[in-house]
């Protein structure tokens, strides 16, 4: 019996659906027309960075959802990957961006930008397509590293170094020794032998290189096992995870409560 190859269709503004450059999924696409504001004269863009922005200042929000929805924007804001925000006050804008869109997948809503017909981001070459579930500033890491693989595989590694400490961080480890952060992870049920990889990869051990230092011994392979690793440890500790909750969840309630009170006892009886 042979086995049904999934259809792939590359990303195009001629394509209502194709393989989101995200998430990888084949999922329809909503595309956006770009409007415009004018900055006053000699004002520049702003970026919002985590030393910049005066969080005491939101935290000072009486409303608890308004705090909320602030904080979320702002640390979105923060992370630097573009998204898309309903700014409901804005009833009117002067000027249309042509040869410009923007595409929003429906899979993992996260957005793609494009000049006339050309991709502009995210663009990770040959690059393995990154785990969806993996946190933005970890994403921004992955993607930079994709765009300059075959460019500079010595800059490609050490930002997927920097990557992984950074998503080490995410997963509640310090986030300063990548070798302490995956031997706590491995007691937290990560694979023993994705340390050992790590390993090989000089990214643990007598040999590790400091995240975000630049290895003369790097190369394209190197890169591409980091790529790889990046992946399976957001798979393991993020992806799976979160897969088991939603099957869980799934459960009728009477399921879930015969399930509470089945653990309930079971932790009595120890």
């Amino acid at each position: 019996m042979s086995s049904v190859i999934p259809k792939y269709v590359p990303p195009s503004i001629s394509e209502a659906a194709f393989n989101c450059p995200h998430c990888g999924a084949l999922a329809k696409q909503h595309w956006f027309h770009l409007k415009v504001d004018a900055k006053k004269k000699d004002e520049l863009p702003l970026r919002l960075t985590e030393e910049s922005f005066n969080r005491d200042a939101i935290e000072g929000i009486q409303d608890p959802d308004e705090r909320k929805s602030a904080l979320e924007l702002a640390d979105r804001i923060i992370a630097g990957a573009p998204f898309i925000e309903r700014i409901n006050q804005r009833t009117y804008v002067h000027w249309d961006l042509y040869n410009a869109d923007l595409s929003q997948c429906y899979n993992c809503d996260k957005v793609a930008i494009w000049v006339q017909s050309a991709l502009v981001h995210p663009v990770r070459g040959d690059a393995p397509m990154p785990n969806p579930d993996l946190p933005e500033d970890v994403l921004l890491d992955f993607d930079e590293a994709g765009r300059i693989l075959r460019l500079s595989p010595r800059g490609a590694a050490a930002l997927l170094r920097l990557a992984i400490q950074k998503l080490c961080a995410v997963l509640g480890e310090k986030g300063k020794n990548i070798d302490s952060d995956i031997a706590s992870l491995v007691k937290k049920g990560l694979d023993p032998r994705i340390q050992q990889a790590l390993d090989v990869v000089r990214v643990v051990g007598n040999n590790a290189v400091h995240p975000g230092q630049v290895d003369l011994r790097d190369d394209v392979g190197t890169a591409e096992k980091l790529f790889d690793l990046v992946n399976i440890i957001a798979d393991a500790m993020i992806s799976q995870p979160k897969r088991i909750a939603e099957m869980f969840d799934g459960l009728p309630q009477g399921a879930r409560d015969a399930i509470a009170k089945r653990d309930g006892k079971s932790e009595a009886a120890e």
